[in-house]
């Protein structure tokens, strides 16, 4: 290594060497690019994700929209290359070939680590530090994250464990939100019992009418994304559960728990992860965890 450059090592083991801090950013995942949007203003990213400039999908809006090229579920090799990135941030899920081709072209890939739990968004958020050159920023984005849990705990500590409500995560990701997700460790956190949890759901399995029945939670949430007003999720679920005669007596339904959060908050797996806590604490046990819109660690210095 020479002058400014240096290494950084990803979670598949590759050793990157940088010649200078990435100023043309570009990240393959919504979570990447909060993370980076905390360290560093949006003039840095040449690409983010099409659902960040969604105002139910995303704290970010403003910042998104700064940013004209949006990278879609499964971008191509050649889109990536035509934004001349000097980076590319991309997640243990991330179609390897599309990896495999864009270094072939030249573009340095860092494949950061998927969360699977709170700790696992810390260890993200250090990685994408380390890339960045940002490390004080990541600690210091780690220290707002510990504050809010903090918060968070006290309140919920304060809830008696007889008391604690049973939660169902109905959502569009199906597979998502049993054992092995990082939702499974945000209801936790939150103080509220993982209903797909509890009736043996595990990561990627599919959650039955059967399964909910012998769950009965307290309260179903609900999606309520809308992808710029283009589907309507909210009503596709109330139709395919929440009217279904053969749900009736379980009681949520029948005691109208039904709840939309903003998902913004509750698919976030970037540092921003602890307001989705805050947020499932909300749905659960009402205005002790209330909070404002739209709230995102950043020590970026662009709001």
């Amino acid at each position: 290594m020479t002058g400014n450059s240096y290494q950084v090592v990803d979670i598949e083991g590759n050793t990157l060497t940088l010649a200078k801090p990435p100023e043309r950013i570009i990240t393959m995942a919504m979570y990447t690019d909060n993370i980076v949007l905390g360290m560093l203003p949006s003039k840095y990213l040449v690409g983010i994700s099409q659902r960040m400039d969604d105002p139910k999908n995303s704290a970010v809006v403003p910042l998104a929209k700064n940013i004209p090229f949006k990278v879609t579920d499964y971008p191509s090799a050649e889109e990536i290359i035509a934004q001349a990135p000097d980076i590319a941030i991309a997640t243990e899920w991330t179609n390897k070939d599309l990896v495999q081709t864009l270094r072939g072209a030249g573009i340095p890939v860092f494949v950061c680590k998927y969360a699977k739990n709170v700790e696992d968004v810390k260890l993200a958020v250090r990685m994408v530090g380390q890339v960045l050159q940002k490390e004080e920023k990541a600690e210091l984005m780690i220290g707002e994250m510990e504050k809010e849990l903090a918060v968070i705990k006290e309140k919920v500590d304060k809830i008696p464990e007889g008391e604690r409500k049973h939660l169902l995560l109905l959502g569009g990701m199906k597979g998502y939100g049993g054992t092995g997700t990082i939702f499974d460790d945000m209801c936790r956190l939150a103080g509220v019992k993982n209903s797909r949890a509890e009736v043996g759901v595990n990561k990627g399995n599919p959650l039955t009418k059967e399964l909910i029945l012998k769950a009965n939670p307290d309260v179903i949430v609900l999606p309520n994304y809308d992808d710029h007003g283009t589907i309507d999720q909210t009503g596709d679920f109330m139709r395919e559960y929440i009217d279904d005669p053969a749900l009736q007596q379980i009681k949520a339904i029948k005691n109208r728990e039904i709840k939309l959060p903003r998902e913004y908050y509750t698919y976030n797996s970037s540092q921003d992860v602890v307001y989705g806590i805050r947020e499932l604490a909300y749905m659960a046990y009402g205005d002790t965890f209330a909070q404002a819109d739209n709230r995102h660690i950043s020590f970026s210095g662009e709001k």
